[in-house]
């Protein structure tokens, strides 16, 4: 284990040509914050941390001790989906704190990223209350309120992940609000200041959050290289992407200790990310996954469910067949891959089955039965799902409710 963090620490932009975040990994997260902080010249720090790291693990106190008497704020704990009233909260925190803060560190997974990235951008907006916040978001979704003159984000913002959504590698934030419960998209333009990869850290992920996390690093990496709009920059970072989160989660399944595969899941992220970030649309899995998670079930679980479902939907229509061949062809080369597919003739698989066995694998659901969304919650699903931006975009463009309805039906269960 300690072997990691022998070489010392790299640190380096996370993706050419962009000047934020940083990345650095090597040293133990409490470190390699403290050394940021100091890079940063910081002396008033906001810690924000889920409640599980802070309450079943020392995390928190380590790095309280490796900042110190900087540290002037701390919360503890963000629901799922980041309710906004949460966030306003924290932001009433921070206004009553004597001289402010001059960084925030989040701790934890996707909501707290989140949480933290959404909190920075009130600040810089003077947004308090509810209707404050609610003339943030807005952009690539429609809103009549979103003011036109929103400033920048200026408080540096250090993410120290421990699940593999990758929410850390964008500036975009997702929120939901209090009282209709939709979710908002917030773009605040400006890319969090580091993020700090420390896979020993991530050993106290519930193995299914990390396992299912990973699939939605995948869900990114396939989508983005079977689409149609695709470019050559998406499609070398997915691929890249691709080589390292598939193996990298399936020795992660049959070594949870195992910290070098940790660490390649965490790299591959980071690819995966990239691809988003190159602007391709992605498709289905994503579009009805985004609608599917309010019924309760997590981002990477959608991504187990509809991923293999609709390759196979789309390569029934003949639509992106040589693309997902050569998907198919990239992780069929693995050898991690090639065991789990021992004694079946891989010729005729197709990239739907493939990924059906590595996510089987994994042990993640497989069907909405798994998840508990039973037929009755299907014609809704189907309905909201023709609303998201990327069912258009899907290699099979989808139009009309009966079109998502027979991919639900591949995974009803």
């Amino acid at each position: 284990m300690a072997d990691f963090f022998a070489s010392g620490e790299t640190y380096h932009q996370a993706f050419d040509g962009q000047a934020l975040p940083m990345l650095s990994y090597g040293l133990r997260f409490s470190d390699a914050c403290a050394k940021e902080v100091e890079r940063l010249k910081s002396s008033r720090i906001y810690i924000l941390t889920s409640k599980s790291l802070a309450t079943q693990s020392d995390s928190l106190e380590k790095l309280k001790k490796a900042l110190g008497k900087k540290v002037v704020g701390i919360r503890i704990g963000i629901s799922a989906h980041t309710p906004i009233s949460e966030c306003l909260e924290m932001i009433s925190e921070i206004q009553g704190l004597d001289g402010g803060i001059d960084c925030i560190i989040t701790l934890g997974g996707g909501s707290v990223t989140d949480a933290g990235k959404l909190v920075r951008f009130a600040l810089a907006n003077d947004a308090f209350t509810d209707e404050e916040v609610n003339t943030l978001w807005g952009g690539h979704s429609h809103n009549p309120k979103q003011r036109n003159d929103a400033k920048l984000p200026t408080i540096p913002l250090i993410c120290i992940p421990t699940s593999l959504s990758g929410g850390e590698y964008q500036h975009i934030a997702g929120a939901t609000e209090t009282v209709s419960h939709a979710k908002r998209t917030f773009e605040p333009k400006v890319n969090p200041t580091l993020t700090i990869q420390d896979p020993e850290l991530c050993l106290l992920t519930p193995q299914w959050l990390w396992l299912s996390s990973g699939i939605r690093a995948v869900d990114h990496c396939v989508e983005t290289l079977c689409s149609l709009m695709s470019n050559d920059k998406g499609d070398e970072e997915a691929r890249k992407g691709l080589v390292k989160l598939v193996p990298g989660l399936l020795r992660c399944k049959h070594d949870p200790s195992d910290i070098e595969a940790r660490h390649l899941c965490q790299l591959g992220v980071v690819e995966a990310m990239s691809a988003v970030s190159s602007g391709v649309p992605l498709g289905g899995s994503h579009a009805i996954g985004h609608q599917l998670g309010p019924l309760g079930v997590g981002h990477g679980e959608t991504s187990c469910i509809l991923l293999p479902a609709v390759c196979k939907y789309n390569a029934s229509k003949g639509a992106n067949n040589e693309r997902q061949k050569a998907v198919a062809d990239l992780l069929l080369k693995d050898k991690t891959v090639q065991g789990i597919l021992k004694g079946k003739e891989t010729k005729k698989l197709d990239l739907g089955d493939i990924l059906y066995a590595i996510i089987g694998e994994l042990g993640m659901p497989q069907t909405l039965k798994a998840v508990n969304v039973g037929r009755d919650k299907l014609d809704k699903l189907a309905e909201n799902s023709l609303h998201d931006i990327w069912i258009k975009t899907n290699a099979v463009a989808m139009t009309e409710k009966s079109q998502v309805m027979e991919v639900l039906e591949m995974v009803v269960g």
